[in-house]
């Protein structure tokens, strides 16, 4: 299972670099693409922190962070659409994938946390 959310935020990565590539060079785009850029990447990299956790404690910490991160991604992506800086269907993927991300990220932090108070 861990294996499969580190291909998975690491693929989701690459896609929001590609998005923020594509996002207008305006005060707005500049601003949004920097926030999307910096959580939608980070979810990654705190999952692979995570993979090398050398306890419980930090491994649920660092899985809890990429959660929050995948929370910050979708209200950027929400804001994007709402905003029709890119229109909502090129958005409906990606904020699929985040929505399924956020979800399976939760279930290893309520596990992992579960175990953790036996």
């Amino acid at each position: 299972m861990y294996q499969d959310i580190m291909e998975r935020t690491f693929n989701f990565g690459v896609r929001i670099v590609n998005l923020t590539t594509q996002l207008p060079h305006s005060r707005e785009g500049n601003v949004l693409g920097k926030q999307l850029l910096r959580c939608g990447t980070s979810i990654g990299a705190n999952v692979e922190e995570a993979e090398a956790a050398y306890t419980k404690d930090l491994f649920t910490y660092k899985m809890n962070i990429a959660l929050s991160e995948a929370r910050e991604t979708h209200y950027w992506l929400r804001l994007l659409g709402a905003s029709k800086i890119i229109k909502q269907p090129r958005l409906d993927d990606i904020i699929s994938k985040t929505n399924e991300i956020k979800r399976v990220l939760g279930a290893i932090v309520s596990k992992a946390r579960g175990k953790s108070k036996q």
